[in-house]
């Protein structure tokens, strides 16, 4: 059976410019227009049927106006516009005699008939201070400035989807400061940080920050970390206090977040009827801790820390070690570094917060720095782009001691001009503890 091609209609001039045509064109030559476009006519005429006296009825449902006579001075006959002649429509009434186009009543509460009104003004022609504040517990359109946000996270004035509160976080304390952001890639921010301080027994400052990024593979990966944040910081701001040893510390804070994630896997039988083979909730996490003169950091996973001396003449180095297929290649004997982390599971994690996880295993180091400087803790969005030590010391800020969300802001923008490719998370804590009062500038 032969494939049906469209058939080029006969015609002697372009339907476009008029212009002659010779036959087997599909393309005028003159003005390219596509005769394929003109429908072919119909193989067969319709017939007419004629009357019981034998003559052709004419059609008398078009009475057309008689045309205009042309005078001697063979002047054109002059051409109606279509608001001259008043028509129908298809369903035989009368067209309206004006056209209405969508926009901002002159006289506010003036609507015409089957119009449909506005649940809010519009806000570029309505003065700021007559917006209407919205009720408590709702939000106001980021787009418009003028709609309600609905439950669905869509404005209601003007539809426009609302962006998530964990798409871009900032949060800063006179001496520490942590950003997070989506990214360019993901659809949504699967990276959570806390940041706090706490008063050590002889009243000397002491100051924390918990980084978490959540395994995309697994299930609820932004609420788990979200649930280890807020855990550890927790479990930290109650232990420190109380002169536990930060780095004991350290560790009953990552056991404490360990359990917060274990516990979002406890559902009931009929919550995971419909995905019985996704894995639980899972992330990672790394935090510092800086009291008096000690660096504490402790890590579960393939987020990290960093050192980098305010003197950028000493060398920065890196303080934990990953919990990745890598990383173990390494430590084995097995390949260098270049050759592990140029594999393709270079990134695949061994260690982690959840309760699928092998073995919680919490690493935790104390340092005592010999000199100031900032500590850097972060998820694998930002050190994809700045791996080396030497990098992340040539990325952040000269001043980072002194403007710490300044830097952790700058390093976030590193990672999205690089790409962007995953979530990107950074805390930025000088060393030692400025005075009180002594916050970025």
């Amino acid at each position: 059976m032969m494939s049906q091609m469209p058939r080029p209609t006969a015609m002697s001039t372009c339907p476009s410019c008029e212009e002659p045509l010779e036959s087997g064109d599909r393309f005028c030559g003159a003005c390219g227009y596509d005769l394929s476009a003109v429908p072919a006519p119909p193989d067969h005429l319709p017939e007419v049927t004629p009357a019981a006296d034998g003559a052709v009825p004419e059609n008398p449902a078009v009475d057309w106006p008689p045309a205009p006579e042309l005078d001697s001075s063979d002047t054109p006959a002059p051409v109606h516009l279509p608001t001259d002649l008043q028509g129908t429509d298809s369903g035989g009434s009368e067209l309206p005699s004006a056209v209405r186009f969508d926009g901002v009543p002159e006289q506010a509460g003036e609507s015409a008939a089957g119009d449909y009104t506005l649940p809010a003004p519009d806000p570029r022609t309505v003065p700021p201070e007559s917006l209407a504040t919205p009720p408590a517990g709702t939000k106001l359109c980021v787009a418009c400035r003028a709609g309600q946000v609905d439950r669905d996270g869509y404005c209601e004035n003007c539809g426009h989807a609302q962006p998530r509160e964990r798409d871009h976080m900032e949060q800063e304390l006179g001496a520490v400061a942590a950003v997070s952001d989506r990214g360019l890639r993901h659809h949504r921010n699967e990276d959570a940080f806390a940041i706090a301080s706490a008063a050590l027994p002889d009243g000397t400052p002491s100051v924390v920050s918990i980084v978490c990024d959540g395994v995309s593979s697994a299930t609820r990966p932004d609420e788990a970390s979200l649930a280890a944040s807020r855990a550890a910081s927790e479990a930290l701001l109650e232990s420190l206090p109380r002169g536990t040893h930060p780095q004991q510390a350290m560790h009953d804070a990552i056991v404490v977040a360990a359990e917060a994630v274990n516990a979002l896997a406890q559902e009931p039988g009929s919550a995971r009827e419909h995905a019985p083979h996704q894995n639980a909730p899972a992330c990672t996490l790394v935090g510092a801790i800086v009291a008096k003169d000690l660096l504490i950091v402790g890590w579960v996973g393939d987020s990290r820390a960093y050192w980098v001396p305010d003197d950028r003449t000493a060398p920065a180095a890196r303080l934990t070690e990953d919990d990745s297929w890598a990383a173990q290649m390494v430590a084995a004997g097995l390949m260098n570094e270049a050759e592990a982390y140029a594999d393709e599971r270079a990134h695949a994690i061994t260690g982690w917060l959840g309760a699928d996880a092998y073995e919680l295993e919490p690493h935790t180091a104390s340092f005592k720095p010999d000199r100031p400087g900032v500590v850097v803790v972060c998820t694998d969005g930002l050190w994809n782009y700045a791996e080396a030590a030497e990098e992340m010391a040539r990325v952040i800020p000269a001043d980072a001691a002194h403007r710490p969300l300044h830097s952790a802001q700058v390093l976030v923008g590193h990672a999205l001009d690089g790409g962007g490719h995953d979530n990107v998370t950074v805390a930025v804590l000088p060393f030692p503890v400025p005075p009180a009062g002594a916050g970025s500038a």
